[in-house]
């Protein structure tokens, strides 16, 4: 019998400190970090459960959770008749644990009770940081066609193209053999196999490829308790390479479009990809919408000699004879005459500001980007301001630093969230 997708708990992993995301996730947890304009990196792995009729879902997160936990209570609201949820397990002292989560093994365990309905069977292990699309419903028919306990989702990569990431081995019946972290070049030849190979789970490669861990697993859920019975604190350093020694862990090839969003430099691609004629991930795809917060604006007011190429627009924006070029325009975004944008980030406002909030911020300019601007590579944090005549230039190749309203991160400018940027300032 196929495992039925509304019988299977989703665990999403809300990730650390972020710290290479930093300044974005000074304020706010790492899944909270807007993307393309509107959306947060949090809505794409909730909305792959829900596009995947997957229900029950928990969100586990311990750093800076106030702007996760009010994005997730505004946006996943389900009726009284559904068995759907979407719930932040926040770390937490209890009477016997009063440390943090010590990795995402850690996070997990210490939240199995949590999983207590006896008729779910199954469970999913997500990443909260990554842009794809996937119907897990596929996972679970190769979990299920295949007899496995464990089954790990691959992307297939270029032998050449997988620095940082973790190799599944497989053996002739796609059974995972071995799990190399980071392998140097000599261990890399070894894990290389061809595209037509796997042609019998209906993946269409050729060529040498790698099958690239993409950190989302399939767990019978006594399988699951079984390998965190122990102290063991991560999945990927230490609970996967557990399983493929003691259980049958299965792989899951996956071709569509994806991207781990956990550093500055893939942040800054991802986003600014999505402004261009043909991204290669596609938030238009019919019946599969990313879901996030509903907010009701108005529509984006486009004034004068305004000239945009590849732009990603928001709603509620206003732009007045400005020059703007391969940049995304978040929600309420003001830019103002003059001004002209190049590999911009703009993530806007959390709310206009009123008349009486203007007259109190007498002296400080308004929120957006002011007259005669001239900013390139750069991601403007909400609710920033920027003067008038502010320039910020193209900072690659150059160290990172950090200054009294700006810091520099992979030769990418980030103004911080509800920063001023002086009149005139030159960065």
């Amino acid at each position: 019998m196929a495992i039925d997708s509304r019988k299977v708990y989703a665990l999403i992993l809300g990730g650390g400190r972020g710290t290479r995301l930093f300044p974005l996730t000074k304020d706010r947890s790492k899944p909270a970090v807007p993307l393309a304009g509107k959306y947060r990196l949090i809505d794409v792995p909730i909305s792959n459960c829900l596009n995947s009729k997957i229900g029950r879902i928990f969100v586990l997160t311990q750093f800076n959770s106030q702007s996760l936990h009010r994005h997730i209570h505004n946006a996943y609201k389900f009726d009284i008749f559904s068995d759907s949820f979407v719930e932040i397990l926040a770390a937490e002292q209890t009477f016997g644990q009063s440390d943090w989560y010590q990795g995402t093994a850690d996070a997990v365990r210490r939240n199995l009770w949590h999983l207590t309905d006896p008729e779910i069977d199954h469970v999913l292990v997500l990443s909260g940081d990554q842009l794809y699309r996937m119907d897990f419903r596929d996972i679970l028919r190769t979990h299920e066609e295949t007899g496995a306990q464990v089954t790990l989702a691959a992307t297939l990569r270029h032998p050449d193209h997988v620095e940082g990431m973790g190799i599944l081995k497989i053996d002739r019946h796609f059974r995972v053999i071995d799990f190399v972290e980071k392998p140097d070049k000599a261990t890399l030849r070894s894990l290389v196999i061809q595209g037509e190979d796997l042609a019998p789970l209906g993946v269409t490669a050729e060529g040498p490829v790698v099958l690239a861990s993409m950190g989302i697993y399939c767990f019978n859920r006594t399988r699951l308790e079984l390998a965190l019975d122990n102290v063991m604190a991560d999945f990927g350093k230490n609970v996967i390479p557990w399983c493929i020694q003691h259980m049958r862990v299965f792989v899951h090839p996956f071709t569509g479009f994806w991207e781990d969003v956990g550093t500055m430099r893939t942040y800054f691609d991802v986003n600014l990809n999505l402004a261009e004629e043909h991204p290669q991930f596609d938030f238009y795809a019919q019946g599969r919408p990313i879901y996030t917060h509903p907010r009701f604006l108005p529509n984006s007011r486009i004034l004068n000699n305004t000239d945009m190429k590849n732009v990603l627009v928001s709603e509620g924006v206003i732009i007045d004879n400005a020059k703007i070029e391969h940049s995304v325009i978040g929600v309420r975004s003001i830019v103002n005459a003059g001004s002209v944008l190049k590999d911009v980030i703009m993530m806007g406002q959390d709310r206009y500001e009123t008349r009486e909030e203007q007259e109190e911020a007498a002296g400080l300019p308004l929120r957006g980007i002011g007259r005669d601007c001239q900013i390139t590579r750069c991601i403007i944090d909400k609710n920033a301001r920027i003067g008038d005549g502010v320039v910020i230039t193209d900072h690659r190749n150059k160290p990172n630093e950090d200054g009294d309203c700006y810091n520099v991160r992979d030769g990418i400018v980030l103004i911080p969230k509800n920063t001023v940027v002086p009149d005139g300032r030159k960065i």
